[in-house]
């Protein structure tokens, strides 16, 4: 064979390679199942499976799912509602923001309103920060415009910039009493932009001001969050008693790192439930 006639095969070669990469995938997987039908349990189950990872979990790895179910005693009492908005917000905290479609979905159809899986959401922005917060907001907004909803949703904020901080500071004295002011005072000068201005304005002014959650959920929720987080030992035990202050039990509060346990795993829900005993023993 010549050297011109061997270059001219490679080249028909290569261009048929490159005629095949062009076909969709599809295009090769329908022609194959319909030369041998799909007879073997399990075989292309990817392919036939929603987005939900908890549905393909069960599908693809069903001893994990099934450890996964038996995390919640029947001995929680949170209500469904509840449950449903510290999943979202443990969601969110550790951006495991595949499983919050089907989370949304879930508590749609369980009754939570919009507002509130919202509200749940927004709470999230003091403790994991706005990009985290707007990430997770992605995909519960997509499930919202899915199934309906008109967005934006109607605002739920109560303050304006004048009435931000006063307000705010309202909020947290009614949580903490006088130890917000002790720690106002306690403030070095050149830190109070961040200890007072910006924590009493936007934590508790912008944030638990807001309509379509009551103040016990937020405090509820601010609880899961910074436990789901890790390493915030002093926040959590603060949160621990601020829901002692509002009115949450201590049960409310092992019931809820229960809901989280599956979430965030065993070190952060001890460590957090080390927490709660502390503030409030036995």
């Amino acid at each position: 064979m010549s050297k011109a006639n061997h270059i001219f095969r490679l080249h028909r070669l290569a261009a048929i390679f490159l005629a095949l990469s062009l076909i969709p995938a599809s295009g090769f997987l329908s022609s194959a199942c319909a030369a041998e039908p799909n007879t073997q349990p399990g075989r292309n189950i990817m392919s036939t499976t929603s987005k939900n990872a908890s549905t393909s979990s069960a599908l693809t790895d069903p001893d994990i799912a099934a450890m996964r179910g038996r995390l919640v005693s029947d001995g929680n009492s949170l209500p469904s509602d509840l449950r449903h908005l510290v999943t979202i917000a443990v969601l969110a905290a550790g951006q495991t923001l595949d499983e919050l479609s089907s989370e949304t979905e879930a508590a749609l159809k369980d009754g939570v309103s919009p507002v509130a899986i919202r509200e749940a959401l927004y709470q999230c922005a003091p403790y994991i920060g706005f990009p985290k917060t707007e990430a997770a907001l992605r995909p519960v907004n997509e499930t919202f415009l899915k199934s309906g909803i008109t967005l934006p949703l109607e605002s739920q904020a109560t303050v304006t910039e004048e009435t931000r901080f006063r307000d705010g500071l309202a909020v947290q004295k009614s949580i903490f009493g006088n130890a917000i002011d002790a720690m106002h005072a306690a403030a070095p000068e050149n830190q109070k932009a961040i200890m007072v201005t910006h924590l009493s304005a936007f934590c508790f002014g912008d944030i638990y001001t807001r309509n379509g959650l009551d103040l016990k959920t937020r405090e509820l929720l601010t609880f899961s969050i910074i436990s789901a987080l890790g390493g915030c030992d002093s926040q959590v035990k603060s949160h621990v008693q601020g829901n002692a202050n509002v009115g949450n039990s201590k049960k409310m509060l092992v019931d809820a790192l229960e809901v989280s346990l599956p979430l965030i795993g065993f070190p952060r829900t001890l460590n957090a439930l080390a927490c709660v005993n502390a503030v409030l023993p036995e």
